[in-house]
């Protein structure tokens, strides 16, 4: 872990940076700020009006100057508006953060990306495990767990057995199919790797690197205020609750501000280590093509520009299992391309696109679950009009 010592002078600079970059942001004009707008509402408010949804936060960032733009209500009662800094569950977007963890580890050298599982986790030797990569935890292509860990499995012993009883329905590498369970190992790994939970390491380590203030796994009691309510498809109010993976595989909670740094350091934009430039820089990497996708670390790439019926289609492939095919070499991290990941929960529903060479990214989190298919068109529209 880093000392807090060491900590300090990054969270400055990088408080400073942001200061910087907003204050650029407003000087950019009148008329820049109202062309995001424009396009923002224009794609955005249809999407509002026909899925119910009762608050949304976008943040676009456009060559390191940012704009919000909030709709709604973060709670129906009391009555509390969106704000940059409402705290929205992300859902699976969480999982980049885990791919993250993961690499920087790969970078300081506590593992491989191809190193078998069971290799650093001991009681799954003799185990389906032993002939699955950490690589393939990270790219969906273990071999095919289901999209949910079994609600049977309710404490660590079974998730042990879980995993050791597991059987592959596909080879390793042959099959994408996404998987909380995937995911949620890589992160077990990762954290036993690095000597500390994957808790500690993301909100002690990774979050504060990275420049996120206000991120957090679980929400400190002095911030429930701004902790947004999610609504169910009945309009119930509704938080994630505490389970097996949640923390690796869909648990952080952030808010516009810090999600759009995310994705700004991601394109290279905005101060961070060496350490963690690198690890970022890796989850870009191509490893399989599938379908219209191709699977970076969790991320997701398409070249840009890309038609909106293949982005669609390939944001629609979590359902089920597609083959795969193995690139190799992997695909070096490219700026032309558009990479994505959408989020969500039982009451919220999140979205994060950025485009590295034309450093334009957007972030939408809402407090009310709609389709994949409504957030990528949408996004897709900002998106072009924005890099025209």
């Amino acid at each position: 872990m880093l000392l807090l010592s060491r900590l300090y002078p990054r969270l400055a600079a990088a408080l400073v940076a942001s200061a910087f970059t907003l204050s650029h942001a407003f000087a950019a004009g009148p008329d820049r700020d109202a062309r995001v707008r424009q396009a923002v509402d224009e794609a955005m408010k249809p999407v509002i009006e026909q899925y119910g949804i009762p608050g949304l936060a976008v943040a676009v960032t456009i060559d390191g100057r940012r704009h919000f733009i909030e709709y709604g209500l973060a709670s129906k009662e009391p009555r509390v508006p969106v704000t940059r800094e409402t705290l929205f569950e992300l859902g699976s977007i969480s999982k980049t953060f885990t791919a993250t963890v993961a690499t920087y580890a790969e970078v300081e050298g506590k593992l491989s990306l191809n190193d078998g599982v069971s290799q650093h986790m001991p009681e799954l030797k003799g185990s389906a495990l032993d002939k699955v990569r950490l690589l393939d935890l990270a790219t969906h292509t273990a071999g095919g767990f289901p999209l949910q860990l079994p609600g049977n499995v309710k404490d660590q012993k079974q998730l042990i057995a879980y995993y050791r009883a597991w059987m592959p329905k596909y080879a390793p590498g042959t099959y994408r199919s996404y998987a909380n369970p995937s995911i949620g190992l890589l992160g077990m790994v990762t954290a036993r790797t690095m000597g500390a939970s994957f808790k500690a390491l993301a909100e002690r380590r990774l979050f504060p690197e990275l420049g996120m203030q206000r991120t957090y796994i679980d929400v400190p009691a002095a911030e429930m205020t701004s902790y947004a309510w999610g609504y169910s498809r009945d309009d119930k109010p509704i938080r994630v609750s505490q389970a097996l993976l949640a923390d690796e595989a869909y648990g952080v909670k952030s808010n516009a501000a810090d999600m759009i740094r995310f994705l700004e350091v991601n394109m290279g934009v905005g101060s961070v280590s060496e350490k963690l430039a690198q690890a970022l820089r890796a989850t870009h990497k191509g490893y399989f093509r599938s379908g219209e996708l191709i699977q970076d670390l969790i991320w997701e790439q398409y070249p840009y520009p890309v038609a909106l019926d293949k982005f669609i289609a390939g944001n629609a492939m979590n359902q089920k299992a597609h083959p795969a095919t193995a690139i190799d070499p992997p695909m070096a991290p490219r700026g032309n391309v558009i990479i994505n990941k959408t989020g969500s929960t039982l009451g919220f529903g999140a979205y994060a696109a950025f485009i590295p060479d034309k450093k334009v990214g957007i972030v939408m989190l809402a407090n009310k679950g709609y389709p994949n298919e409504a957030r990528v068109k949408a996004a897709h529209q900002v998106l072009s009009r924005l890099t025209d």
